[in-house]
């Protein structure tokens, strides 16, 4: 009989080690998650005759799709730390009835969103920058890939519970599945049967549908420390007060991100024209394809500090954060020299337009100059998350998009044209890395110090 592998001991076991058993599995489902959307877009571009258009108008749809996983965060980001604190306190009934509420208010939130974004797709897409070329690709994919919101919204959003009970490969494996049939079904459905567009969208679907399933029977089987079950499967206002505090912080991130791609497309659209976004596109492609892989990593990561931070082991909180800094910052400085050095390299995963690829070159080298430091606010982000202090992290969170990038981008391009549109990321990043830098000085020792006097006086 073989041996049953055994579970990590989120309390005891050594930090280092144990930060790669659970972030090397959330590196590598984040980084398949991000092959939906990118595979989409590498077929896309190869489309003969149309693939910079086609490109460009399944592009202008991210901010809905953006917007359907910043309600998936809402929930699921924001209670999957708090589950992960209640076991640690060994509440275990607690942590079963975050579960249930988040899945709850994940199934409302997609009925919402569907509904609302079917009603108002075209007006919604001639806003983020359509014109009357890319419209009718935008519309083809988001049509279909709509009648799938409520898989995206249970895989995202419930994922997070198995990787805060410390299974980060089974957290992996419900991503594997939906990736590689996504890789398979879109040469299938774009190019063998004539799809095109709508056949990467119906391949993102079924794909989805197929990692819901999974996720769903894991949490509701006897494998999973805490259990989806149907009794917990409802609305609990104190449940969904505590979750949405906590959850505001990566949501307003994701959120945000949806807000920022409309004005650096409109920004594009104003200053350039159709093969401006069509850059645009490419850029943000590219950065995904480097900062996807690290929030795994600090995702990861998180349930190691919030299980600790429960479990009143502060000085493992203290080490894991500081691995967490080191290595964070580490990953983005190097993802930051590639770029910089070559990026023809990943231009070319998405575009064989060579006018589109020079055009790209540029702009993708401004635009990414600020990833070099930018692990420091990765880090902090995930730290106080992690710890539950949602009001220091949505502070860095609108900081940096709502407060200085959105600004940015919409006053630098009256100076700088197009170039302007580029340069507001670097020059957000960098305010926004100062920002939470200080904010961790000032606050990280202070939250353990109240933490240890707050269980002396329990004891």
């Amino acid at each position: 009989m073989k041996p049953q592998t055994r579970q990590p001991d989120l309390g005891s076991d050594p930090i280092g080690p144990l930060m790669l058993r659970l972030a090397l599995p959330s590196v590598v489902a984040q980084t398949i998650n991000m092959l939906y959307n990118m595979v989409d877009r590498i077929y896309i571009g190869s489309i003969e005759g149309v693939g910079a258009l086609a490109l460009t108008g399944v592009g202008l749809t991210f901010p809905v799709i953006t917007l359907i996983s910043a309600f998936s965060s809402l929930f699921g980001a924001g209670g999957a730390p708090l589950a992960s604190i209640k076991l640690g306190e060994g509440n275990r009934e607690g942590a079963e009835r975050i579960l249930g509420v988040s899945a709850f208010m994940l199934l409302c939130s997609s009925v919402l969103l569907c509904t609302v974004f079917f009603l108002t797709m075209t007006p919604l897409l001639t806003a983020f920058g359509a014109s009357g070329n890319t419209l009718p690709y935008a519309t083809d994919y988001l049509s279909v890939y709509l009648l799938g919101t409520a898989f995206v919204q249970l895989v995202l959003g419930l994922n997070p519970f198995i990787t805060a009970q410390g299974n980060a490969r089974e957290a992996m494996i419900s991503v594997v599945i939906g990736a590689a049939l996504n890789i398979a079904l879109d040469p299938l459905f774009i190019f063998v049967l004539g799809l095109g567009v709508r056949g990467a969208a119906l391949a993102t679907v079924i794909s989805q549908g197929c990692s819901c399933i999974w996720v769903v029977s894991f949490l509701a089987g006897r494998r999973s420390k805490i259990r989806l079950r149907p009794r917990q499967v409802r609305f609990c206002l104190p449940v969904v007060r505590s979750t949405m505090a906590l959850g505001v912080s990566p949501f307003t991130m994701v959120f945000t991100e949806s807000a920022i791609q409309v004005v650096l497309n409109r920004g594009m659209m104003t200053y350039g024209g159709d093969l401006y976004v069509g850059t645009m596109t490419i850029i943000t492609s590219v950065v995904q394809l480097f900062t996807t892989p690290l929030m795994g990593y600090t995702n990861g990561v998180q349930p190691l500090m919030s299980f600790n931070y429960g479990a009143g082991k502060l000085d493992r909180v203290r080490k894991t954060f500081k691995y967490l800094l080191l290595s964070a910052l580490a990953v983005t400085f190097t993802y930051c020299s590639l770029i910089e050095l070559f990026p023809r390299v990943f231009i070319r995963l998405f575009a064989h337009d060579e006018a589109l690829i020079e055009l790209t070159v540029r702009g993708l080298r401004i635009y990414a100059a600020g990833l070099c430091i930018f692990g420091i606010q990765n880090a902090a982000q995930s730290m106080f998350v992690g710890l539950g202090q949602a009001g220091i992290s949505l502070f860095i969170a609108v900081l940096r998009k709502v407060i200085l990038l959105i600004p940015l981008a919409l006053l630098l391009p009256h100076a700088f044209g197009v170039t302007g549109v580029y340069l507001a990321e670097p020059i957000a990043d960098v305010l926004s890395v100062a920002t939470a830098a200080t904010l961790t000085l000032l606050n990280f020792n202070k939250i353990l110090d109240r933490r240890a006097k707050a269980l002396a006086r329990a004891n």
